[in-house]
């Protein structure tokens, strides 16, 4: 029975300290409104400034960790369907906290065809309010955008890393 009531315990607490951990303090995006205004730089360590961006539709991907097995899964998927992105006119970034060389070599080993955006303060991500996973992993959220700025859907799954593609690609052809 002692056993039972520690595991209640740890339990309780863990889930608390999820709770708090992902408690932000900023606004989480939704669908319906702008994407916030940001600028990082890219794998070749060029600025990329979103507002540059409208007019077209685009898919921003939040993900963990450059190769990584979730990670390389997610963007290997999106390597191989980004032909159907093209045709529905829409751009592809993928951010994470790794810095520009970590993508670059990232980018070259899978061949990966868009662009990749280096947000090691974290600040982008803060900015999306895109919440962590499992108390400590960095969320794996997908955002897709229409040509005026303005967030369509937002799919959030650590572990369906594929299903990413696949949803984002459904809302493109809908838009």
């Amino acid at each position: 029975m002692k056993k039972y009531i520690i595991l209640i315990v740890i339990a309780a607490g863990i889930l608390f300290l999820n709770c708090k951990i992902n408690d932000n303090p900023m606004k989480k995006i939704e669908v319906g409104d702008k994407v916030p205004s940001f600028t990082l730089n890219d794998e070749n360590g060029n600025l990329f400034t979103v507002d540059n961006t409208m007019g077209k539709p685009m898919v921003i991907y939040f993900y963990p960790k450059d190769d990584t097995p979730g990670c390389i899964k997610e963007a290997c998927k999106f390597r191989d369907e980004f032909e159907q992105f093209k045709d529905v006119n829409a751009l592809v970034i993928g951010i994470s906290a790794d810095n520009v060389a970590s993508h670059k070599k990232f980018k070259e080993k899978y061949n990966l065809p868009f662009t990749l955006l280096a947000d090691i303060n974290n600040e982008v991500r803060q900015l999306f309010g895109v919440p962590k996973s499992m108390i400590f992993l960095p969320g794996r959220v997908t955002y897709v955008i229409d040509k005026k700025g303005i967030v369509q859907y937002i799919f959030n799954s650590q572990f369906k890393a594929e299903k990413h593609i696949e949803n984002a690609l459904k809302k493109l052809r809908e838009i």
